[in-house]
């Protein structure tokens, strides 16, 4: 994990993600209002909270279904930001990693912008191919496909 960062709320995080929302979907971009990927916003979210992106992403499909043994999404965010138990409350500000398929890599990340409530389904907000960045809930069929849970550095309540 990084450190050194300064303390950010977790409502910090929610607003600078739906800052975001309606920018459309571009692969491997990052630039609020014009285009971004999952990781693209993830990355700009990062930049407006501490500067710079930690690291370069290497070079990535832009589908779901990358197949391997490696896990470089995982493994950069167990670098960057506090691993938390799956099985826990997700709560606002978290970053969640998605697998789409059981043998496929870890290929999609998104944001939690809020808590699951009594009747009602957590909400995410993430860069969706084919449209944009938008926040929605995290239903079934999101839920099946989450793999891990992370905090960004130096998060405070």
């Amino acid at each position: 994990m990084s450190t050194g960062q300064r303390p950010v709320s977790r409502a910090e995080i929610v607003q600078a993600a739906r800052a975001w929302l309606g920018t459309p979907y571009q692969h491997q971009a990052s630039q609020i209002g014009l285009g971004c990927d999952c990781l693209g916003l993830v990355g700009g979210v990062w930049a407006q909270l501490y500067g710079a992106w930690p690291e370069a992403a290497p070079p990535y499909r832009p589908d779901w279904a990358e197949l391997g043994t490696d896990e470089p999404l995982l493994c950069a965010a167990h670098r960057h930001f506090t691993a938390l138990p799956l099985a826990a409350d997700l709560l606002p500000g978290d970053l969640v990693l998605f697998r789409m398929s059981p043998v496929a890599q870890i290929k999609h990340c998104a944001l939690v912008s809020a808590p699951a409530a009594p009747k009602a389904e957590a909400r995410i907000i993430h860069a969706y191919w084919g449209r944009a960045v938008v926040e929605s809930w995290l239903g079934p069929w999101w839920r099946r496909r989450l793999a891990a849970r992370f905090s960004f550095p130096n998060v405070r309540d």
